[in-house]
C-alpha cells in the first residue's frame, strides 16, 4: 500500500506527486503513455503557469528548452495591439512557449526527483472498492499484453485528463450547461519562429467570411516552428455544425503572409479535442479521492488555458492530502473543494457569464471591435483573461463581474 496513488502523470498528476513527495509521502504515479509523448495543446505558458513551474523547482529548466515571450499581440478587424505582461507581486512578466512533448516529461521527472515512483505505460483499468470506498486501482503495466496487478492506497488522485475514464467510473459528470471548448492545432515552420510575443486573432472567420465566437493563435516556439490553432466555444448555438478542420484551414489561409503559414510549411496533420471548462466536472471530492486538472474541468473559459490550473490544482490537492495523511482523517479532503472555490470560484463564474455573451457572434463582434480601439481597456482584458490581476485590482474586477453578470442576465440563451 502507498500513501497516495495518482492516476495520470500529466501536468496536474505530476505536480501533485512532486509536492506530495517533497512533503515526505509515499506516492505512486501511473501514466498510460511513455514520455516523451505528443499532446494536443497550444503550448503557451502564461506568467501564472511559469510561477507554478518555479514552485516545482523546474522553471529555469523549462526556460532553457522553451521560448520566452513578453506579451500578447492581439489582431482583429484590421487593428493590432501589442500588450506586455503587467507587473505582479507573484507572477513574472513573461511567459514561455514549450511543447508538451518536452514539458510533460520534465514535470514527471521532477516528481521522481522529489521521491515519487512513476510507472510509465501503466493503465489504471478500474477502481478498487471495499465496502463502497475507493481503495486503489487495478493497473496493467507494459501495454495491452502486460501484467495486471492491484495497487492499494490510502488516498487516490484522479488526474487522467479531460476524458477521465477513471473519474467517470467513480461517478463524475460534466455539467452540460457549462461551456465546453473545441480546439485544434498544428505545427508549421516559419521565419518568425522566434518572435518576442505570441499572437492572437480575435476575428476568426469561416470560409464564407462569418465571424465566429472563438480565436486563432500563432505561438512561436523558437526552434524554427510555430504552434498554430483555433478554438471555438460551445456557447455558440451552431458550434456542433462547425468542422474544426475546415475552420483551421480557413484560419491558415487568413494568417499574415509574413508568417509563411501554408500547407507546404506544415509539419504534419493538426490534432484537436474538446475541453471541459469552468469547473464543469464534479464531484471533485470523495471520501478517499480527489479529482484535479482537466479531469475536474479546471480550464479557464476566457482563454482555454488549462495547464496553469492543472499545476495549481495539483498543488492544492497535495496540501490537503498532506493534512489528511498527517491527521489520518479523510474528512480533511473536503478542504480541497473549499480551496478551489475560494481561489477560482468567482473568477470562473465571471468567465462562464462572459463566454455566454460572446457565444452570440454579433455580441462577439461588438465587444472585440470596441476593445480594439482602447489600449487601456485591452490591457485590462489581458489581465482578466489570463487571471493575473493584482490584489489591489480586486475592486475593478468585482465591478467587471457585476457588469458582465448583469449583461448575461439580459442576454437570451442560445
Amino acid at each position: 500500500m502507498v500513501d497516495v496513488l495518482v492516476v495520470g502523470g500529466g501536468p496536474s498528476g505530476s505536480a501533485c506527486a512532486t509536492h506530495l513527495a517533497a512533503l515526505g509521502h509515499e506516492v505512486l504515479v501511473v501514466e498510460k503513455k511513455k514520455f516523451p509523448r505528443e499532446k494536443t495543446c497550444g503550448d503557451g505558458l502564461t506568467p501564472r503557469a511559469v510561477h507554478e513551474l518555479d514552485l516545482l523547482g523546474i522553471g529555469d529548466d523549462v526556460e532553457r528548452i522553451g521560448h520566452r515571450f513578453g506579451g500578447l499581440r492581439s489582431i482583429a478587424f484590421g487593428r493590432t495591439l501589442e500588450l506586455e505582461w503587467p507587473s505582479h507581486p507573484d507572477f513574472p512578466r513573461h511567459g514561455v512557449v514549450v511543447t508538451r512533448h518536452d514539458l510533460d516529461g520534465l514535470v514527471a521527472g521532477a516528481a521522481e526527483k522529489a521521491g515519487a515512483t512513476l510507472w510509465q505505460e501503466a493503465e489504471a483499468l478500474e477502481p478498487l472498492l471495499r465496502d463502497g470506498l475507493l481503495t486503489g486501482a487495478r493497473v496493467r503495466r507494459g501495454g495491452a499484453s502486460g501484467m495486471v496487478e492491484d495497487v492499494t492506497a490510502r488516498f487516490v488522485v484522479v488526474a487522467d485528463g479531460a476524458n477521465s475514464r477513471f473519474g467517470r467510473a467513480l461517478g463524475t459528470v460534466r455539467e452540460r450547461s457549462y461551456p465546453q471548448g473545441m480546439a485544434i492545432r498544428g505545427y508549421y515552420t516559419s521565419p518568425r519562429h522566434d518572435e518576442p510575443m505570441i499572437e492572437s486573432h480575435l476575428d476568426i472567420r469561416d470560409r464564407s467570411g462569418n465571424v465566429l465566437p472563438g480565436y486563432g493563435w500563432i505561438f512561436p516556439l523558437g526552434d524554427g516552428r510555430v504552434n498554430v490553432g483555433v478554438g471555438l466555444l460551445s456557447t455558440f448555438s451552431h458550434w456542433k455544425d462547425v468542422n474544426t478542420s475546415h475552420l483551421m484551414d480557413a484560419f491558415v489561409e487568413q494568417t499574415p503572409d509574413s508568417w509563411d503559414i501554408r500547407p507546404e510549411t506544415s509539419c504534419g496533420p493538426p490534432t484537436g479535442g474538446r475541453l471541459p471548462m469552468g469547473l464543469s466536472v464534479g464531484p471533485r471530492v470523495g471520501p478517499t479521492w480527489l479529482v484535479i486538472g482537466d479531469a475536474g474541468g479546471a480550464i479557464n473559459p476566457f482563454n482555454g488555458e488549462g495547464i496553469a490550473y492543472a499545476y495549481e490544482s495539483g498543488r492544492m490537492a497535495a496540501e490537503v492530502l498532506d493534512e489528511a495523511l498527517r491527521q489520518d482523517d479523510g474528512l480533511a479532503l473536503q478542504g480541497y473543494e473549499r480551496r478551489v472555490q475560494a481561489e477560482w470560484g468567482r473568477y470562473f463564474k465571471v468567465a462562464r457569464a462572459f463566454v455566454r455573451i460572446i457565444g452570440n457572434p454579433e455580441a462577439m463582434r461588438l465587444l472585440v471591435s470596441t476593445g480594439m480601439h482602447s489600449r487601456t481597456l485591452m490591457e485590462w482584458v489581458l489581465r482578466i483573461m489570463a487571471n493575473i490581476l493584482r490584489p489591489d485590482e480586486t475592486g475593478p474586477a468585482e465591478a467587471a463581474y457585476r457588469a458582465v453578470a448583469a449583461i448575461a442576465r439580459l442576454t437570451p440563451g442560445d
